[in-house]
Parts: C-alpha cells; structure tokens; sequence
C-alpha cells in the first residue's frame, strides 16, 4: 500500500509532500460509512483504489448513525500544496434505499452548477466525473461485500464548505452554495500547473458552452481592470489564464473558438515576443532583452540601449524611450511581433486581437481589428438576449 503523504516531489529546489484529493476523501468517507451502515461495526481504516489503479489505505472518522443511515468523514491533507480545502472535513452520508442503484449527491457545502460546460450538467451538485467513479466503484464493493442487493444514495458534506468557496473560483465558474469535489488522479501534487491549467480548460469550456465563439483571456488583474476601465468589460466576460499563454490559446483551439482578444500588460506580454509561452519568471523573463531589441530596430543609439537594458521594470525602460520619441515605434513594433507568435501558435483558423498596455502610460497599442472582434463579441451577446 502507498502512503502518497509521504510521497515528495521536487519544485524549485524544494521537496514538498504530496496529499490527497477532496474526490479522494469523499470516497473514503462514502467507503466507511457504507461499510459501517452494512455491517453494523464502525469502520475507521479503508481501503480504497485510485484511477491509477494504486490501492491505498485511509483512516477516516465515524460521525453518528441512525437505523438506515451513517454519516463518516476524512481529514483532507493536501500536503504541501496551498491548497484552500486543506484541513477541512470531507464527510458522506450513506443510506438505504428501496431502488437498486447506488445514487450520489451533494450536500451543504458542497455546490450546484448553475452554467453549462462545466464537467457536471447545471443543477448538478459540483462533483466531479472522476470523484463520482471513485465514490461509486467504493461503495459498490461494499454492497458487494455484504450482498446487498438493493439501493444506497450517497451524499457528500463539507462543512463551512460554502464560506471556504467564496475565495476559490466557483462563484465565476458559476459553481454556488459551496465548493466542488475534484480530482482526476485522487492525488494532490503540491504547486501543479497542470491544476491550474486544467481550471483554465474549464473556464474556457464555460464560455464556448454559452456560445461564446470570441473569448478574451488576459493573464491577471492588471488586465481585468484595464479592460473594465478602457472598454467597460465586465471581469466574467474575461477569462483569467496566469501565466500560460500558449496552454490557453491550444485550450481555445481544441473548443473551436473563432477568434481570441488577448490582453495583457507589457510587463507580461514583451515575453511572448520573443517567443515564451509560458511568461512566469521562473521559466524565463528577458523582458528588458526584447525591449532593447525593438528599441534598437526603431532607431535607439548605443546609449539609450545600454540605458534600456540596465533597466529593472518595463516601465522604466519605457520611460527612457518616451524621453527619446522612440516609445511608439517600439511598442508597435512588439506588438507586432507578439501578434505574429500568438498566430503561430494558434493556426490560421482562429483570428487573433492583441492589447499591450501599462499603469503608467496608460494604452500602448493594439491590432488593427480589436475594434471588429469587439464588435462581434457585443453582437452575439445581444443576440442571446
């Protein structure tokens, strides 16, 4: 048996420990309780499979009970990893029922889906397909077990799940009254970009789902309040993808987008001119090497490149090509350049809008059919109301 606990990964020079899913827990929790509910002793210790195939072995509380119905839960340790679900109580309440299926469902704190493209139907409590395998294929060994041939209906609890999920997602995913049950492997790996990524794909199919055809992506806040403040854009119409650009435009691809507006600050966006699709500044930065380079093309002397490169912000070398009159051939010129990368990326069947800006010179420039794609986006919504 494996203990992922005490499994370690490395990020950045760091050993951190791995931890276990809210899917996984909830799947102990329904294990115990249905165990306890058939047997008639309390079941502390499952043991429980994961979609890998690995079986591990979990240790899960006994809460109250009644005649036809046990209420067990699992302590979510999520490791290392940051997660906001760490500690919290995962429970499942296991009953009898006079049908033949097992059903699963979800309970306070755990949310409903209010829009379409999520993984769940809307009115669906939030849990997801692979959680809701694993909940099955669990229980389902116990009715096995102990030949209970007729029905069981599971439903999962977290408490003060619905104040937890006020600082995660779901309100914008339209995920409401609590949190979502998750996981795809049943184990947490500390600080994974494939999470986060995989919540990117998720917002994106949100979107395509409400026939959305045009989708604006900007990487952080700078570019929700920029865009809120020059175009009047709410931040829901905008989907948020850090720092993975070029993850977000092959998500936008697959979902059959026909066109992407992408909008970011300069300090973000001047990687993806030099080709970096992933701008987080672990992977790379040489943010002020593409400015001087642009700024060389546009005319810049030796001195004012030497100036440019020692230079520690955007903002700072953008300053000295605004005391040059170099600042606007140099901004188009990047621009243009993250247009061309971006198209490369994404293919010649989507079209591509681009919008670099900064918080102290304000807009510093945009592709030429932003206006257009603008136009149809306002369009289609109108057209849905």
């Amino acid at each position: 048996m494996i203990d992922y606990r005490r499994k370690t990964v490395i990020k950045g020079q760091q050993e951190l420990r791995c931890g276990y899913t809210t899917g996984t827990c909830a799947a102990a929790a329904a294990k115990a309780a249905a165990v306890t509910l058939l047997s008639g002793e309390i079941c502390r210790d499952v043991s429980l499979q994961l979609p890998g195939g690995e079986h591990i072995i979990l240790e899960t509380e006994f809460l109250e009970c009644s005649e036809n119905c046990v209420k067990c839960g699992m302590i979510k340790d999520a490791g290392d990893d940051p997660d906001i679900t760490n500690g919290l109580l995962i429970c499942a309440a296991v009953e009898k029922t006079e049908g033949e299926t097992i059903l699963i469902d979800g309970g306070m704190g755990v949310g409903r889906v209010t829009k379409p493209g999520l993984d769940q139907p809307v009115g669906a409590a939030a849990i997801n397909s692979v959680p809701r395998k694993m909940i099955h294929e669990a229980v389902e060994d116990v009715r096995r077990q102990y030949a209970w041939e007729k029905g069981l209906k599971v439903t999962v609890v977290i408490p003060n799940g619905k104040e937890k999920a006020e600082k995660t997602l779901n309100p914008m995913l339209g995920i409401v009254g609590g949190l979502s049950v998750l996981g795809t492997t049943g184990i947490v790996e500390p600080m994974s970009e494939k999470a986060l990524i995989d919540t990117i794909a998720v917002d994106i199919r949100m979107h395509r789902a409400q026939n959305e055809d045009i989708l604006l992506m900007a990487p952080g806040n700078y570019g929700l309040d920029y865009l809120k403040a020059a175009y009047h854009i709410h931040p829901d119409q905008v989907i948020k993808i850090s720092n993975f650009i070029g993850d977000s435009i092959d998500l936008a691809v697959c979902e059959g987008a026909s066109g992407i507006v992408l909008a970011g600050h300069i300090g973000k966006l001047i990687k993806v001119a030099g080709g970096i699709m992933n701008t987080h500044s672990h992977q790379a930065d040489a943010r002020m090497e593409i400015m001087t380079a642009y700024a060389a093309m546009a005319g810049a002397g030796n001195d004012i490149l030497r100036q440019i490169m020692s230079s520690v912000t955007t903002d700072a070398g953008m300053e000295i090509l605004q005391q040059c009159g170099l600042l606007t051939e140099t901004m188009q010129l990047i621009l243009e350049k993250i247009e061309a990368h971006v198209k490369k990326r994404a293919g010649s069947q989507i079209e591509i809008g681009i919008i670099i800006f900064s918080n102290v010179f304000g807009m510093l420039g945009q592709t030429e059919n932003v206006p257009n794609l603008f136009k149809k986006m306002n369009a289609a919504q109108h057209k849905e109301e």
